[in-house]
């Protein structure tokens, strides 16, 4: 999806924004700016990828027992099937 579309701006409303940052910042600090955007973006990014994992080993670790506990139960399933 266009970026310009998600704000409802059409390419006139871009322009005249670009042209008050231009004025406001300057052309030497706006590549400063979004090397600093940049990497703000990529660290959440990461804390965002390291929560993830995080939950993922923690569902797995909480699953493991679960997982145990069924392959026990079915060992003594086919045990008892066996006897009869």
């Amino acid at each position: 999806m266009n970026l310009v579309l998600i704000f409802n701006m059409g390419p006139q409303e871009v322009l005249l924004i670009a042209l008050v940052v231009l004025l406001l910042f300057g052309g030497k600090k706006i590549p400063e700016l979004m090397k600093g955007l940049g990497k703000g973006i990529r660290e959440f990014n990461n804390a965002k990828n390291s929560i993830t994992s995080e939950i993922n080993s923690e569902m797995k670790e909480i699953e493991k027992p679960k997982a145990e506990e069924k392959s026990k139960h079915v060992v003594k399933e086919r045990v008892e099937l066996e006897k009869d």
